[in-house]
């Protein structure tokens, strides 16, 4: 029940700035190139005090085919249907131009609330083309400057009663939702014959109330988009046969089994020296992006071309930022050798990315949603492991077995103890080890403690970090 502003206009007229400028973060890509956004993206707004949902959407273009100004179109209806109040943003520097009015007549027809925004205001050129915008009968245009911060607070002033009576009305539904919820916890009680008590009948672990980051990463044309699609039951991201399609990182807030998740579409990342283009550079920043906040990393490839250097690379970079993995073979369906693919990925995973073991493989077709249930209790269970604790008492009567059967190695004939170890984080499992000796400790030592721990404490698919530390000498000066 949130009330929610959409942000509409032709291409690059600021409409990208003005939502980072709402949501308070650089979220959507901003270029002068017209018509960098793609997808429709949305996120919280806040404006002095007012909170509210703001969607960014794809420049309007007057296309109606398949071609991929067809398609941003109509993703951009597709948000439209979701808002309240649709704001059609103008260039004030440039004036009122055809396509102006011919959306202007369009956004009519959508029979909503409607506000206009002459956006660059911020010098003397802007002021004619905002006088220009009255003629567009949309009521009196606010001027700002989106980049510059400048007329929010007109803005604010027409948002604001909005916003306060979508907030009333949440406050009623919930309020109504509270008493039935209360009303049928009574009637279960009443039946059990326990004693009234609703406080003692909730448990609610706070994890559970936090959405699963899961971001859904690959080369170009793998697929990734229409995996969104498929799980979320809707053309929420752009597919089709041009690579590139996505630029900006798609959020979506949905549900899967009982548990919150946040799936995140993100641009196709090529090799660092075929990026050539600002743009794409701007959607690999944004994608690398996701990536770092991500909680689980979908990693696609094609079947149909295997593991390619590319691939071994973005799930490296996953793992390097301590992300759990789960791999996901698209396109099985087109597949014949169906062993032999099974086989030379096993062998890929296992000899190229060996510091992480048994990573979670499922092969599926986002087109025709094939094993998709599989995949994502993958992830569940993968992201159950990310989340893994072991006690200190259990991980240091572990460590003194491990020291009598394989002992680092002796320091000058002294032996290096190993003394104590403890687990100082989670997500993913972070493990300090103190020695005797830190500088002289070898990392083979440290692998073979790693490797054990995975197998001892069952912690395969994600990444495990370990600490050494040098225990201080109470006799030193």
């Amino acid at each position: 029940m949130t009330f929610t502003v959409a942000i509409i206009g032709r291409p690059n007229v600021g409409k990208s700035t003005l939502f980072n400028r709402l949501v308070g973060k650089k979220l959507a890509l901003v270029h002068d190139t017209p018509g960098l956004t793609r997808d429709w993206r949305e996120a919280d707004g806040h404006l002095m005090g007012l909170d509210f949902k703001v969607i960014d959407t794809a420049g309007l273009e007057e296309s109606f085919d398949a071609s991929i100004q067809g398609r941003m179109r109509q993703q951009t209806e597709r948000a439209l249907a979701r808002a309240d109040i649709a704001l059609l943003v103008i260039d004030a520097r440039t004036g009122i131009t055809p396509m102006d009015r011919h959306f202007v007549d369009w956004l009519r027809k959508q029979k909503m609330p409607a506000a206009l925004i002459a956006n660059k205001c911020e010098s003397k050129t802007g002021i004619a083309g905002m006088y220009e915008a009255y003629e567009l009968g949309l009521g009196e245009p606010i001027a700002i400057s989106a980049e510059h911060g400048q007329g929010l607070d007109e803005l604010y002033t027409l948002l604001r009663p909005h916003v306060d009576k979508a907030d009333a009305e949440t406050a009623a539904l919930k309020t109504q939702e509270d008493e039935e919820e209360n009303l049928e916890k009574y009637f279960e009680i009443y039946q059990e014959g326990a004693d009234i008590g609703f406080g003692d009948q909730e448990e609610t672990g706070e994890d559970k109330n936090n959405p699963i980051k899961i971001a859904i990463v690959g080369r170009p044309n793998v697929g990734k988009s229409t995996l969104l699609n498929k799980l979320v039951g809707e053309e929420r991201s752009m597919t089709g046969p041009e690579a590139g399609i996505t630029r900006d990182a798609v959020h979506v807030d949905w549900e899967f089994g009982g548990r919150k998740i946040r799936l995140v579409d993100t641009a196709g990342l090529r090799r660092k020296a075929r990026i050539v283009d600002s743009i794409e550079k701007m959607s690999a920043d944004d994608t690398l992006r996701a990536i770092r906040l991500a909680q689980v990393v979908i990693m696609v490839i094609d079947a149909e071309h295997m593991f390619e250097k590319q691939d071994l690379t973005i799930v490296s970079h996953a793992i390097d930022e301590g992300r759990a993995v789960v791999i996901a073979v698209n396109k099985w369906d087109t597949v014949k050798q169906r062993n032999e693919v099974l086989d030379e990925i096993k062998y890929q995973v296992e000899s190229n990315l060996a510091q992480v073991r048994d990573i979670p493989t499922v092969t599926i077709s986002a087109l025709n949603g094939l094993r998709l249930d599989q995949l994502l209790q993958a992830v569940l269970t993968t992201y159950d492991l990310w989340n893994k604790r072991v006690g200190t008492g259990k991980l240091n009567r572990w460590l003194r077995s491990m020291e009598e059967q394989n002992p680092a190695p002796l320091v000058h004939g002294r032996p290096n103890r190993l003394r104590y170890i403890t687990q100082i984080k989670a997500r993913p499992p972070t493990f300090a080890l103190w020695v005797g000796r830190a500088d002289d400790y070898p990392d083979t030592h440290k692998r073979f403690l790693i490797n054990s721990l995975r197998r001892d404490f069952d912690i395969p698919a994600t990444p495990i970090r370990f600490i050494i530390k040098t225990s201080k000498n109470p006799y030193a000066t």
